[in-house]
């Protein structure tokens, strides 16, 4: 595993983004962890998450894209950190956009902030976790109703590996096969597991042998396509 992802996975425990018990999940399913991007608030927080989206997206995509495309709300603040990291890191200028909640009838009218897409924009989607891809289903209409431009991938910050709603694949091999764009994640829950297990980080066992039993339990009802957190 590349050190930045090692890194990222302490990052996210150390911002209290990525926590560990019982959780009851949007979906309804209960989950022996939780991820909640919005627990990233202050400036260096989001200095470095933007960094660390800029690394996996060079890294799984390369940089060739014009806009960066964050739903509203959480996508907002994860656009704009990762078009700066983008510029400071690789001298790359790539526009952000994101979407209004509810078009804008006055002033800067529309329903999306920042840049205006064009015909013939790339685009890369980011977000922080997608758990059943319900929030692609919303994004992908409207960026296709702005302007003629071509999705090129969508980029989390965590695969959950668990599968989808209505099919055993995950929400990001579904993303894949519905919509025809790559999807990738800064880490897997594998990668996390792998990481954290048993070992004492800032004089805590994040992971211990109960924790993975509730993880290895959840992964044989919910894992996409076989996958576990192994």
């Amino acid at each position: 595993m590349e050190r930045y992802k090692e890194e990222f996975i302490e990052f996210m425990v150390d911002s209290n983004v990525l926590k560990f018990g019982d959780f009851t999940l949007k979906s309804g399913r209960k989950s022996p962890f939780f991820m909640n991007a919005g627990a990233y608030v202050t400036g260096a927080q989001l200095k470095k998450l933007g960094e660390y989206y800029a690394r996996a997206i060079h890294d799984t995509f390369g940089l060739e894209f014009d806009v960066l495309f964050g739903p509203a709300y959480k996508g907002i603040p994860l656009t704009v950190a990762t078009t700066i990291a983008i510029s400071e890191l690789y001298g790359r200028e790539i526009r952000y956009c994101s979407n209004r909640k509810e078009i804008k009838d006055h002033g800067d009218k529309g329903i999306l902030l920042g840049t205006k897409l064009r015909d013939g924009d790339r685009v890369m989607i980011i977000e922080d976790v997608t758990t059943s891809g319900k929030s692609i289903e919303e994004t992908v209409p409207i960026i296709r109703e702005q302007a003629d431009a071509d999705i090129v991938g969508l980029m989390v910050s965590l695969n959950r590996q668990e599968k989808g709603l209505e099919t055993d694949m995950s929400a990001l091999d579904e993303i894949r096969e519905r919509y025809g764009f790559e999807a990738g994640a800064i880490v897997t829950m594998q990668e996390v597991v792998e990481h954290l297990y048993g070992k004492t980080f800032d004089g805590e066992v994040i992971i211990d042998k109960n924790i993975k039993k509730a993880i290895d339990e959840y992964y044989k009802e919910y894992g996409a396509g076989g996958a576990s957190a192994n």
